[in-house]
């Protein structure tokens, strides 16, 4: 009797848990279609497909996936995307038999048509679609950027927008990618820099939840290179196994990376250096990868470079993603400081004043925009 009565609880915590997901709705903002052929229109469309925004075209167009993408791909299912960041966006077609991972292809803004020489994060050059459109602007980390776990879709000759799930792109395709968010809002996620710190999401309504723990804080920041393209305390990027965060100004380089358990356990430097933010889920059993709300549906870096120039630059600001931060010892919330390597700490060993810029910070916060 014992037995039934614990199986019946874990099935109805299994059935919570998958229900929570399941029961997210959610509100198309826009789409983005992506003509793939060179000289080939990139469009957003805020009504469903009916008229359309040119905001770039395509330079080179790719008709190759990469079979071993980057390690985070395997937990979002096939025919999403699978990262949104300023400074690239990756699509996963389908998940490789042998190995579990995610087969990609990328878009990637015109900084890249001349790859970098060296680059930290994920890139493979081959099986990319090249665009005219410049990082962190546009579908880059402005207004039209995309949530992972957004579906997307394809349409080839007689196949009208049906899902990319197991398609390769081709030369002449149309890819959209249909941008939706849940209905159902957060105001903030407030990160408790500690070992055990909760990880607290908050809603307009006032309702509030613990929805991870803390196992390793945030001490120092790192040269993630993608900060170059995202302002001070701004979303940089997006997946399911990271949030990175910029401490640096646009066109300079540093930052921090929120990762989940699962995957940090798999990275010796997340569990050695000081630059990761590991959280785990409140039930152990359970894990956050590819998980909403904080590696799926719910983050994305929005953040435009003359948002303040803007007529509508409170609007504008407003619709925008933030990090704060808590110092020791004080009630207020405050920007993020800023902390940016100089071109000579580029290479080689980090600073030592990196390793810990960020030993004052109790706590931080992701505040989500107003309106969106």
């Amino acid at each position: 009797m014992r037995k039934v009565f614990l199986f019946s609880i874990f099935c109805f915590l299994l059935s919570t848990f998958c229900f929570a997901e399941a029961s997210i709705k959610f509100e198309e903002q826009f789409r983005i279609k992506v003509w793939n052929e060179a000289g080939g229109t990139i469009e957003v469309s805020a009504d469903k497909g009916k008229n359309w925004e040119t905001v770039g075209h395509v330079v080179y167009p790719t008709a190759r996936v990469n079979p071993e993408g980057y390690t985070a791909s395997r937990w979002v299912a096939d025919g999403t995307v699978a990262a949104t960041a300023v400074n690239a966006i990756h699509l996963k077609v389908t998940t490789e038999a042998t190995t579990g991972g995610g087969v990609i292809f990328s878009l990637l803004p015109k900084e890249f048509i001349q790859p970098p020489k060296f680059y930290r994060s994920y890139l493979s050059p081959d099986s990319s679609i090249y665009t005219d459109i410049p990082a962190g602007t546009s579908i880059f980390g402005d207004g039209y950027s995309p949530y992972v776990g957004n579906p997307v879709l394809l349409s080839r000759g007689a196949y009208k927008l049906v899902p990319m799930s197991g398609y390769a792109p081709a030369v002449g395709d149309r890819i959209y990618i249909i941008v939706e968010k849940p209905l159902d809002y957060p105001r903030e996620i407030v990160f408790e820099n500690a070992v055990g710190g909760d990880v607290t999401i908050t809603y307009f309504s006032g309702i509030d939840k613990v929805i991870g723990k803390v196992l390793r804080p945030v001490i120092g920041v790192g040269r993630f290179e993608g900060t170059k393209y995202a302002s001070v305390g701004r979303i940089r990027a997006d997946h399911a196994g990271v949030i990175d965060v910029s401490t640096s100004r646009l066109r300079r380089i540093g930052g921090f990376q929120i990762v989940p358990s699962k995957h940090g356990a798999g990275m010796k430097y997340v569990q050695t250096a000081t630059q990761w933010l590991v959280v785990g889920p409140v039930d152990e059993t359970a894990a956050l990868e590819g998980q909403p709300p904080l590696f799926k549906y719910f983050i994305k870096p929005v953040f435009g470079e003359n948002d303040a120039l803007s007529e509508e630059w409170r609007a504008k600001l407003l619709d925008r993603f933030l990090v704060e931060v808590k110092l020791d010892g004080q009630e207020k919330w405050q920007t993020m400081p800023v902390f940016e390597f100089n071109e000579f700490d580029l290479s080689g060993r980090v600073p030592a004043w990196a390793d810990s810029a960020l030993a004052d910070v109790a706590a931080l916060r992701i505040l989500f925009p107003i309106k969106e």
